[in-house]
């Protein structure tokens, strides 16, 4: 069909894939079974989370990759090339990583040594990346104008993606996590397998974008603000299976909405085409930019990773990372571990897991679209929201050391708004600064930040700290388990924010130029 070769569809297809590769985020519904089938204690339990994170962020090889196979147009005829391959790739590693933790989880082999399953860890984390490298930048090639808006999208899904699963959990799994983990192996493995050939590239820019990218952003809130009614009416009153199975049918009709937005987005292309009334240029005016001679702006189009690694604006936006990213990560790595040390029960620590993936979504899916309209109107530079969501990361990482009454909630809701908001920012702050042609490579390389960050957080301040005051039989229950851990990453997430503001000064001149260009064309 000729409405399958278009890139709303490869759009839709993107943020269906995106829906169900966020496992990571779901870490909370087995680690207590992996803590207490391998017999660890929460130091190794966090080191082997780690592998996790270091997997889902250590994305060099899959941005190598993407500019080797997948940097030409659709359709130039070669079959081996393009982002499905890349997709395919991470698939194969989502299959061995799951497949073997599930197997050591549920009994089925031997529990092996430590460094084995941070190995599986490691392969269930590291294909994200190429998950994420073919969908993004592929995304901010079809749609370069709204650059923001399209990443926030796709990288709003991926956060979303953690409440989805949870409710796949519920339903198919009735609370056993050896279940979820088979379900975890197989079911997304068979859907990323039928919809990633539709994930092409489409280098074009035609008017009219923006009006259905608000569409697709619309269905994005309707599925949010759903699936937020569902988990409070779960966590209130609770919910039968007969009506849990109705609610997850009426998701899966609000996830295919889509493709509604692409067949109507398509004809009217086609409609425009067809009238010859509109231009079709080939870069984005916001991407597509002159080496500048301003001494204030150090960067030029198109950097690879070596160049990229020279600059100080590639520093700085690494080391904000790691007291963004990295503390946000540990965050959600050990909020289950905070919920029972404050005495929540499994609903409530489910209930956190799923509405981490809410507001996740909401912090990635806002920053994305609200930093495009003040880029755009205004001329506000991206890193000045990197700046914001640090300070409200920062908010939030006091709250949860306060341990008041509902502490846990709030400060999560504070904490993942930060943190997705930072995952829809960085990449398109990597696209403008260093040009596209590498951008997968550079924002991976500068998302390894995000596993060092978690790494020292995780291990060196939160699993230091809550042994130090935990019992023999490594439990811990009461506010002062994690409140120093919390309390030095405000700390940390406000340096962070001090330094994205010496790069936000740094770039102001550089997005003045990319604005007064968007202007002239």
């Amino acid at each position: 069909m000729e409405i399958a070769n278009t890139k709303w569809v490869a759009a839709t297809a993107s943020m269906w894939i995106e829906s169900f590769i966020g496992a990571s985020y779901t870490f909370g519904i087995y680690s207590s079974l992996l803590k207490s089938s391998q017999s660890y204690d929460q130091s190794t339990l966090n080191t082997v989370s780690v592998y996790k994170d270091i997997g889902a962020n250590a994305g060099i090889l899959s941005g190598l990759f993407y500019t080797a196979v997948a940097n030409g147009r659709s359709g130039n005829g070669r079959f081996f090339s393009g982002p499905w391959l890349v997709i395919f790739v991470g698939l194969l590693q989502w299959l061995v990583g799951y497949g073997f933790i599930w197997m050591a989880a549920s009994g089925v082999i031997e529990p092996p040594p430590v460094a084995v399953m941070c190995l599986f860890m490691f392969f269930a984390g590291h294909c994200q990346p190429f998950f994420n490298t073919a969908i993004v930048v592929t995304a901010i090639r079809n749609f370069s104008d709204y650059g923001g808006t399209a990443v926030g999208i796709m990288k709003g899904y991926l956060g979303l993606s953690g409440a989805i699963l949870v409710q796949m959990y519920h339903i198919f799994c009735e609370g056993d996590p050896a279940n979820y983990l088979l379900l975890l192996a197989v079911v997304p493995s068979i859907f990323i397998l039928t919809m990633m050939p539709f994930v092409r590239a489409y280098d074009t820019v035609i008017p009219g974008h923006k009006k259905y990218l608000n569409g697709l952003s619309s269905i994005s809130l309707i599925v949010v603000t759903y699936l937020m009614v569902v988990i409070l009416v779960e966590n209130v009153i609770g919910m039968p299976r007969s009506m849990k199975i109705c609610s997850f049918t009426l998701l899966v009709l609000l996830l295919a909405s889509p493709l509604l937005v692409a067949v109507r987005a398509h004809n009217e292309e086609k409609e425009r085409l067809l009238s010859l009334d509109f231009p079709v240029t080939e870069r984005s005016t916001l991407l597509d930019t002159p080496k500048p001679n301003d001494v204030d702006v150090v960067t030029t189009n198109d950097m690879n990773v070596l160049e990229a690694i020279c600059t100080i604006n590639f520093w700085l936006l690494f080391l904000a990372m790691i007291c963004g990213m990295g503390s946000g990560l540990a965050t959600i790595n050990n909020i289950r571990q905070v919920g029972e040390s404050l005495r929540y029960s499994t609903v409530q620590l489910n209930s956190l897991v799923s509405l981490w993936s809410i507001w996740s979504f909401l912090g990635r899916f806002g920053a994305g679209y609200i930093s495009d309209a003040y880029l755009h109107s205004h001329g506000w530079p991206r890193p000045a929201f990197i700046t914001i969501s640090l300070v409200i990361m920062a908010l939030g990482h006091i709250v949860m050391a306060s341990g008041l009454l509902g502490s846990l909630y709030i400060g999560s809701l504070l904490v993942g708004l930060a943190y997705g908001s930072q995952w829809a920012l960085m990449p398109t702050i990597t696209s403008e600064i260093f040009g596209i042609l590498h951008m997968g490579t550079i924002f991976y390389t500068i998302g390894i930040a995000s596993p060092v960050g978690s790494y020292i957080f995780s291990v060196k301040v939160i699993g230091y700290f809550f042994d130090k005051v935990a019992s023999e039989d490594h439990s811990c229950y009461g506010s002062h388990c994690f409140r120093t851990s919390f309390v030095i990453m405000a700390v940390m997430s406000v340096l962070g924010s001090l330094i994205s503001f010496v790069l936000f000064l740094r770039t102001k001149k550089f997005y003045a130029t990319l604005v007064a260009k968007r202007i002239l064309k």
